[in-house]
């Protein structure tokens, strides 16, 4: 303990009446720290600054991807809004199509109606017109057939025998005359 109590008396005097200022060994401990931070510094800023300029080239690539991946996404929303445009436009044009294709088979199926009404009424009125026909000879043979039964027994009971005969023959020999 004399060793530490003589060391202090005697080292705050060393302090205060040392020589000149090189011959201090803090001097030489400050010097060697900062040429050591000098000397250091340089390749540390160096690294430093690789790590930051790398670290940047990460950020800016990651950056440009980002705009890339942007600018795509908004390239395939565009294609899309476009697709779905045309999709509607053809799907109206299909519903157009469809309403004017069932305008015009309305129309031909009104007119083919109108045909087919008309074909029958005419084959229709065509009957009509051969059973009048029919009726109407099956009515002039009927007054034939009773004109000459009203005949024949008109010039029965009217003429007697000799007077037919005599009637019979003159009408066969006129036949000839008549014929050429």
């Amino acid at each position: 303990m004399i060793s530490v109590a003589f060391a202090a008396e005697h080292g705050a005097e060393a302090v205060h009446h040392a020589g000149p200022f090189y011959t201090n060994a803090a001097f030489w401990v400050g010097i060697s720290f900062f040429l050591v931070v000098a000397l250091a510094a340089k390749p540390v800023g160096r690294g430093i600054g690789a790590a930051l300029d790398a670290r940047a080239a990460k950020i800016r690539a990651r950056l440009d991807e980002a705009h890339k991946l942007r600018e795509d996404a908004q390239e395939m929303l565009a294609t899309y809004q476009r697709k779905q445009r045309d999709a509607m436009k053809e799907a109206e044009e299909i519903i157009a199509h469809a309403k004017s294709e069932a305008e015009r088979l309305s129309a031909q199926a009104a007119k083919d109606l109108e045909e087919t009404l008309k074909r029958r009424e005419a084959q229709a009125m065509d009957r009509i017109a051969q059973a009048e026909a029919q009726a109407l000879k099956e009515v002039q043979n009927i007054a034939v057939d009773v004109a000459v039964a009203a005949a024949r027994q008109i010039l029965t009971d009217s003429f007697s025998g000799v007077q037919a005969a005599a009637l019979v023959d003159a009408s066969i020999s006129e036949l000839p005359k008549k014929l050429h």
